[in-house]
């Protein structure tokens, strides 16, 4: 058995593994209390409003564990937008074989059940998508990306990471993330004149 200490960490991980895999309403208490080895008394010490409380702390850790993620990367090809696109596919690539293709975004996963979603959910959700696709405009707005073309840029890779975690599950195999980043690098990631800085061409390259 855990360490009461425990009980609270174990519960939000088992629940961010397990939104991950198999969704929000197909997970019930039952079950995270049980893989977590938490005690019944002890989770609903730490999580008085049950699920959805415990919902809200699992999504506020995923949403820090990816902004953390991103800002990583990000430090690591400062004023390089192809290098950073690149690691981007290849750091969720690697995610998802690491997790023999079980692991969906927690946050996408709930958005696509929303309508099981309480508001306070739903809004953390949401926040979660802003602030991270925020933290990959910012490092395109340091590559001399325009704010408008940064902002563009930054919602298009966040979407095309989603959809790639869908299509990698399915087909069992992290090869659509190579061909987005591809594809992103000859389009909206390419070196271009923006709104006429030069330093877009040359950072970006």
């Amino acid at each position: 058995m855990p360490r009461k200490t425990d009980a609270r960490a174990r519960a939000i991980a088992t629940a961010q593994r397990l939104f991950r895999i198999q969704g929000y309403t197909a997970t019930g208490l039952n079950q995270i209390i049980e893989e977590s080895g938490s005690p019944k008394g002890s989770f609903y010490f730490h999580f008085p409003r049950g699920k959805a409380q415990l919902a809200e702390e699992a999504i506020d850790h995923y949403v820090a564990s990816r902004i953390a993620v991103l800002r990583s990367i990000s430090a690591n090809t400062a004023g390089d937008a192809v290098k950073f696109v690149h690691q981007i596919f290849s750091a969720f690539a690697a995610e998802m074989v690491a997790s023999d293709f079980q692991y969906g975004c927690l946050m996408q996963n709930l958005a696509n059940e929303l309508p099981a979603l309480d508001a306070e959910l739903t809004k953390r959700v949401a926040r979660g998508f802003v602030d991270s696709t925020e933290i990959v405009a910012e490092h395109f707005r340091g590559c001399g990306f325009a704010s408008a073309r940064a902002s563009s840029a930054a919602a298009a890779l966040v979407a095309a990471v989603e959809g790639a975690r869908t299509i990698a599950r399915l087909e069992r195999t992290p090869a659509i993330f190579e061909a987005l980043a591809d594809v992103s690098v000859r389009g909206w990631a390419a070196p271009k004149a923006d709104q006429g800085s030069g330093s877009a061409r040359r950072r970006g390259s």
